[in-house]
């Protein structure tokens, strides 16, 4: 196959350099020409993503992988394109279909007769029949289920692990037609392979979706549902810590029992998916409720760790605070809608001098972000852990001198290093005093 892959960010270079490690012919798009240039010389150009340095340098070196800032040479040049450029939405929820409709129209201005288009940003339920299929059309003069094929098929994979993923998460394929649906399912059945699972109701594979809005619904659904799971955590953590419980205990217990799920609560809930396509069904569906309580709950919980902090310590006006991970998560170098932005904002109303500290951010980095950075070793009086990377697994008290309280949003931090001063856990009571 000749493939086009547009977008080669976290997702898009991993899928890029898997097709291309099948023996296709791959052209990876970007914009950033940095981003290109590294690619074209086998360096990966950003870190984390397991097995991707030796994969990358293995398809570039046997040229079945080349990267441009050229859309139009690519496309040109290609059967199948592949979008997977991020879908913006701003604070307010409002989506910005700016980049994807850039891309869209770059593509219809080149496509030729019998190629495939398959997009897999997550988009709200209706966006490739609606909004992407009128405009490929209009633009390129061809028509859609005949002259060229239109897909849907959401990414579905975790950042730092997406080559073991692709093989253990069926991969859900919805064409704006029969037709077209049978192009997505013969494109990516020649370059994934699948784990065998027990769990499912059919065989590990590409998975036929009745229509591109059933294929963006299921992956709108799935991260919508883990949002509210999250915030029933949260909202049975508020009710352990102020009611003698410990949530950990709880929901171990509970989920001991088959039938039950309950995701771990947590400081914040960050990142490219589950804070932010909730709103894209939102849009869809106004009267939705629980989607709509479950992100007021989420994005409370900055502020509920920061009243625990005041309850325990009193007044932190004046006293240095180190938030330990700018990003969303551990174990990643991204900051997409993390928790650390509110957190250091409700520290900076209080009047506390606030620090960052990121394993995977260096001083210049966190200064550019508008953090002032902390370097261990240095005098501090609260210490919030916000990410769970697990090199703050290694961090001992001493590492924080004058530390009084630690505060571990992600109840990941192991209790007996932290026992000669105050450790809490957000969902497990705890003596309100320091």
């Amino acid at each position: 196959m000749d493939v086009c892959v547009v977008g080669l960010g976290k997702i898009g270079l991993p899928l890029a350099v898997q097709i291309a490690s099948k023996g296709h012919k791959v052209i990876g798009v970007d914009i950033l020409s940095e981003t290109v240039e590294k690619i074209n010389k086998s360096i990966e150009p950003f870190s984390g993503e397991e097995n991707l340095s030796e994969m990358l340098t293995s398809v570039v070196n046997s040229q079945h992988l080349f990267a441009t800032t050229d859309i139009s040479m690519a496309v040109k040049q290609s059967d199948y394109i592949l979008v997977v450029v991020p879908l913006v939405i701003d604070e307010d929820g409002e989506i910005d279909f700016s980049n994807i409709d850039s891309v869209t129209n770059s593509v219809a201005k080149e496509l030729k007769e019998g190629s495939t288009v398959i997009y897999e940003t997550t988009l709200p339920v209706g966006t490739t029949r609606e909004r992407l299929a009128p405009k490929i059309s209009e633009i390129s003069g061809l028509e859609v289920g005949k002259e060229f094929f239109l897909v849907h098929s959401p990414e579905r994979v975790f950042s730092g692990r997406i080559f073991s993923d692709l093989q253990k998460y069926p991969k859900l394929v919805g064409g704006i037609d029969k037709k077209s649906t049978e192009k997505g399912i013969e494109f990516y059945e020649a370059f994934l392979d699948f784990v065998p699972r027990n769990d499912l109701s059919k065989v590990n594979g590409v998975w036929e979706m009745s229509s591109a809005d059933a294929a963006e619904f299921a992956k709108i659904a799935e991260t919508t549902f883990r949002n509210v799971n999250i915030a029933l955590a949260n909202e049975f953590a508020k009710f352990s810590q102020e009611n003698g419980l410990d949530i950990f205990e709880v929901i171990e217990a509970s989920n001991s029992q088959p039938f039950s799920l309950i995701h771990q609560p947590g400081i914040a809930v960050g990142g490219h998916c589950i804070p932010v396509y909730p709103k894209f069904y939102l849009q869809k569906d106004s009267d939705a409720i629980l989607p709509y309580e479950a992100i007021k709950i989420n994005e409370s919980m900055p502020d509920f760790a920061i009243d625990t902090i005041k309850n325990v310590f009193g007044s932190i006006s004046g006293k240095k605070v180190v938030v330990f991970g700018a990003a969303y998560r551990g174990g990643v170098k991204e900051i997409a809608f993390s928790g650390v932005k509110p957190i250091v904002q409700k520290l900076n109303d209080l009047n506390a001098h606030v620090f960052v500290h990121d394993t995977f951010f260096d001083s210049f980095e966190l200064k550019e972000l508008g953090y002032k950075p902390y370097i261990l070793g240095e005098e501090c009086d609260i210490a919030i852990f916000q990410a769970d990377h697990k090199e703050y697994l290694d961090l001992l008290p001493e590492d924080i001198p004058g530390v009084k309280l630690v505060l571990d949003g992600r109840g990941f931090l192991e209790a007996d290093k932290w026992s000669n001063l105050l450790l809490i856990n957000l969902g497990v009571a705890f003596e309100r005093k320091v």
